[in-house]
Parts: structure tokens; sequence; C-alpha cells
């Protein structure tokens, strides 16, 4: 993994760039003393933090905010389990390595739009265009599941992977950010194979994870409908639960250009 993180920041980086010409950059975060906005006081916030003056004006109590406290933070995952390492032709890449490129090039420009970004479950935040290095070099080592419990306020997440996982999993791991005021978005990338099932005849399927028995089917065109019907039930399951939990949800195949799926990505983060 280490061998491949230089090339992999440099393709992210291309990708980010090509974006980027496309799209308004988002408001920069300042050095912490510029003002952004005043929001009401919650629980936990440190009396000192109360703007009096504003709060007078109002049967509420208000904090004043500075730009850089406003920086968003975003958290990123992708799936590093076994079934990414997979890809249905030598003429496109993995899933995992797809996975790497997009979440390496969507930090690549929260970071040039000075937010702050880490990895889901890892407690360094990293800031400013020169960090994609060190986070790159992070997310070679760093293997931790969809969950954190230390994110601030504004933190919104990214999660990135095939998600064919039963429902309930995912439906536990979404449930537990937002249960938090977390809002994300979810990102399925499968190789083309996996969503038309292209084979024929007599053909047997390996399993991927430790102890996941083969299966061998006869004729395998023979289950194709089904195998689309089951599939789209699924993907329809994963929007449901990001729709319930205030989410968004968008899919991407691994022979059409990551610049598709990393705009849509950075749309899916802009500010309302």
């Amino acid at each position: 993994m280490g061998s491949r993180l230089p090339p992999l920041v440099v393709a992210a980086e291309r990708v980010a760039a090509t974006v980027m010409q496309g799209v308004h950059g988002r408001r920069r975060a300042g050095q912490g003393d510029a003002f952004w906005q005043f929001r009401p006081y919650l629980p936990g916030d440190a009396v000192g933090r109360i703007d009096w003056r504003q709060s007078a004006k109002s049967d509420r109590l208000y904090v004043r905010e500075t730009e850089w406290e406003a920086a968003q933070s975003v958290a990123l995952w992708r799936d590093a389990g076994p079934g990414m390492a997979w890809r249905g032709g030598a003429d496109r890449p993995e899933k995992g390595e797809r996975a790497e490129l997009l979440l390496l090039a969507l930090a690549s420009l929260l970071l040039r739009g000075g937010e702050r970004v880490r990895l889901l479950g890892a407690r360094r935040a990293f800031a400013g265009r020169g960090a994609l290095p060190a986070l790159a070099d992070m997310l070679g080592r760093h293997q931790p599941g969809p969950a954190d419990d230390s994110l601030p306020r504004h933190a919104r997440a990214v999660l990135i992977g095939d998600f064919l996982a039963p429902l309930e999993e995912t439906r536990g791991a979404v449930a537990a950010l937002a249960g938090r005021g977390l809002r994300g978005h979810l990102l399925q990338v499968l190789d083309p194979a996996e969503e038309t099932l292209p084979y024929a005849g007599r053909v047997r399927f390996e399993g991927i994870g430790a102890g996941e028995p083969a299966l061998l089917l006869p004729r395998v065109e023979g289950v194709r409908a089904l195998y689309a019907e089951r599939l789209a039930a699924h993907r329809a399951g994963l929007a449901a639960i990001a729709a319930a939990a205030g989410w968004s949800f968008a899919t991407h195949r691994t022979d059409t250009p990551p610049e598709v799926a990393l705009l849509a990505l950075w749309q899916a983060l802009a500010p309302a």
C-alpha cells in the first residue's frame, strides 16, 4: 500500500484539479478571529462565549462564531474489506482503488477550500493544501469501521464502499452518526459486472471473505433477471437509509470517469 501512495496522491490531485476548474470555491476559513456568524447557545458551550449584546435583542442566548470555528470538518471513510479488492476486467481498477482515489481527490478539494479533513475514527484532523500526502499516508495505515464518537458539531461524513453487506449493517452505521447530528453522504462503488452479471453458462463464484462458500451456477444467465431485481431492491434500501437520516446517496461504476462521482460528492457537501 505504501508504495502506491505517491502516485495515488498525484492522481487524486489531477482529478481534483479537473473538477475544481468547473466549480466555484468554498469560503475559506480565517485565522480564528474573523467574525462568521451568531448562532444559538447550546448546552456545553462556555458561558464566556455568549455575546450578551446580540442576546439582548432576543429572548435567546447567542454565541459569536469565528470563521475558523465555522470551518467544516469532513470525516471520510472508505471500505477496505476484501470485497473491495475485486474488478471484473483488466481494463478497470479495483473497487478499492477507485474508492481511495475518490476519497483523496475529495480531500484535496476540501483542503483547498479551507476545510478540515479527517479519516473517520482517527483523532487527527488535517488542514491546508499541503496536508494531502500525510492524510494519504494515514489512509494506508488506518483501517477503522464507519463509526466515530469524537466528531465536532459542524462535521459531515462521507462513506465510500460497495455497501453490499446486509442493509441492517449499513443502517446501524448511518444511524450511529446521524444520531449525533451529523449529516453525510453514501457513495456506492461497484464494478459494472456486479450490475449486469454479464457471464454465461456454467460459472463458479468464489467467496471473497474468510469462510464464505463458493457458489456454482450451471446456467448463470437464468438468474440474471432475478439478480438485477435484488440488486435494485438493495440499492433502493440504501437510498431509503440515507433519506431517513437526512443524508444523500449516489452510485458510481468503476468504468466511468472518477471526475463525475467527485463532482457529485462536492455538490452534495456544498452549503445549503
